[in-house]
Parts: structure tokens; sequence; C-alpha cells
């Protein structure tokens, strides 16, 4: 790997951007170079696949009643697609070579986007996600390790030039400058990663987003040349596009998992998802889902009743959040439920 990739990489991690997702910062030699994970290993081989959505992915913004899933779990686990595909392809080159071979998908302390752009696959854009001249910001990456010596390509050169629409979109600054990356501030992290209440900072501006933001990826001028994905697995579900918040809101841990069977978001559970469905039911303006929250802040979970007492100090008049208080404050333990009401 670049020593500048490798130097970026040790910079997030001692400047804690990467939150609390642990993973990145352990075995940090091992991720340097992919010897250092299998030191048999002689060659890194990167494969892409599409996954260009058939439809804007940030008109749902403007859809204030409804929900915005990224375009990556709109549909199956890409974990499972990608990989069913690569032991195909490992399996073709052991039979081939005799050599011996890993595949990888987010699986191993392996720095895949440095190593694409080194394969030629693309580059890392200013929103440090891969981009192809080919189908622009929509790629899943996977890598196969093997003893084999393989010739190497030439890696692909940055095409961002002077372009920062990426940087300039981003609803929360997660980009402290151009090719960097704060996790902390961004919705993907938030929404997704981060196990406890979202940062009242950044509630607002998450608007609608409930798994994930595509915000950076979707504005990125390369799309134009982006097709959408082949793979069926890959299209999005027409149920996941654009859901109803009211619908979401009344979903229980049973119907939860039914809907998301197969998807990446089935793995955050039902209390995150419902903390993040909460705060864009708190940006909708519609009142209409008082009820629903009236309901939810009685739930078990203290992630998802401070959410709704938030989401309700927002859409419920003074004289009905006054009510729920004086019902539910005096039996509140948790300190962070308790800190919503007060505020």
């Amino acid at each position: 790997m670049p020593k500048a990739a490798e130097a970026a990489y040790r910079d997030f991690i001692a400047k804690g951007r990467h939150g609390t997702m642990d993973w990145l910062a352990r075995d940090p030699e091992r991720r340097a170079q992919p010897g250092g994970m299998w030191p048999a290993a002689r060659t890194a081989i990167l494969l892409a696949m599409n996954y260009g959505p058939a439809h804007d992915p940030l008109a749902v913004l403007a859809l204030k009643d409804r929900a915005a899933i990224s375009v990556y779990a709109q549909n199956r686990d890409y974990h499972d697609v990608i990989k069913g595909r690569l032991k195909e392809l490992a399996g073709w080159l052991q039979r081939s070579t005799g050599a011996e071979v890993k595949v990888f998908v987010d699986t191993a302390p392996l720095m895949e986007k440095p190593l694409a752009h080194q394969a030629g696959l693309g580059w890392q854009g200013k929103h440090t996600n891969l981009v192809s001249r080919r189908f622009g910001s929509w790629l899943f990456l996977g890598s196969i390790l093997t003893t084999a010596e393989l010739a190497v390509d030439a890696p692909e050169t940055d095409h961002c030039g002077a372009c920062r629409r990426c940087l300039d979109i981003c609803p929360t600054g997660a980009f402290p400058k151009a090719y960097e990356l704060d996790a902390r501030r961004c919705l993907s992290y938030l929404t997704i990663e981060h196990k406890g209440p979202i940062p009242h900072e950044f509630r607002a501006p998450m608007g609608n987003r409930i798994y994930g933001c595509d915000d950076c990826l979707a504005v990125c001028p390369w799309n134009k040349f982006a097709i959408e994905a082949r793979e069926a697995k890959l299209q999005a579900r027409d149920e996941l596009v654009a859901p109803r918040l009211d619908v979401l809101l009344a979903l229980d841990d049973a119907v939860f998992r039914q809907l998301f069977a197969g998807s990446p978001v089935k793995r955050i559970g039902r209390d995150r998802f419902l903390r993040n469905v909460l705060i864009a039911a708190g940006n909708s303006g519609d009142n209409r889902l008082v009820p629903r929250l009236e309901v939810l802040l009685g739930e078990a979970s203290p992630l998802v009743r401070g959410a709704a007492v938030w989401a309700l100090r927002r859409l419920a008049a003074e004289a009905v959040v006054e009510r729920q208080r004086a019902a539910h404050l005096a039996s509140e333990a948790d300190p962070e439920v308790r800190d919503e009401w007060l505020r």
C-alpha cells in the first residue's frame, strides 16, 4: 500500500475520527500491507461490483413523510452476494494455478480502497470513497489474496480536479478537508455504527435519512457514466426505496426482522432502527405521527424512549408534551431519557 495511504490511515486513527469503530484501530501493521495479515500472500486481486441505482437517491429527501435508506441497503446484503462470486473466481484460480487463495469482503484488516486504487479500479475521491470513470461512485469491493505471483496493474489517476460537490453537500460537515473524513460527523456512521443516542447537533441535519447517507456519492459528476446494477439481488426492493414513516414506527421486532430479512439493515436491530426513524419523524413536521410517538414513550429500550421524547417535543402541542412528561418523567430511571424530558 502507498506510504501516503498508510499515513492517512494512521492520522485518521490518531485523531479519533473512527469513533467507536474500534476494529479500525486494531493491528495497524497488519492493515498497512496484505502480507501483514497473510505472510504467504504474493498478490492481492481487487474486484468491484456495480450497484448503481435506477432512481435518483436524493429525491426521497424532499418527501418528509418517507424514509431514506442508503442505496446499498435496499436489497440483499452485499457481503453474501459478492462473497459467493469471489469464491467461484478464487476456486478457478486455485484449480488453474495450484496456488493458495483467501477471499475477503470487509471481513479482514485489509484497506481495500487504497488497494483498489493501486489495482487500477478507480481512485479515492475527495469523499474518500472509490470513484470509477465507468461506474461512478456505486461500487462494492472485494479481494482475493493468493500465493500466486501475478503481473501488477498500473494505479488509476485521480480525476477529481477542482470539483468539491461531495464536500459541499455533506449535511453534517463530515469532511474536515478534501480526502479526509471524520466518521463521528458522518450520518452513515451515526445511523449504523453509533449505538447511543444521535447527538443533538446532528438530528435536524439528519432529515429523513434512517440508514446511511448517499449525498456525497450521488452528486459525483462521474455518475453520469454509471449504469443500473445488473445483479438482481442488488436492485432495490420497491418497499425499501421510500418507506412511509408511519409504517416503520409501527414495526414490532418480528415484523422488523421479516421486512429486513437478508438486508444489512437487520444487523442494527429494531431499537437502533427505531431511534433513527423517530429522528426522521421529528424532522417531518407531521403531527399525525404524534399518537404513535406517545405509544413509543413506553418502549423498554431507553434508546427508543429518548428519541420518542425528542420527536414528540418537535411535533406535539405543548399541552400534550406536558401531559406525557407528567406521566413518564417521575418513573424514568435512564439519565439520558430524563435529560430529553428536561431540555
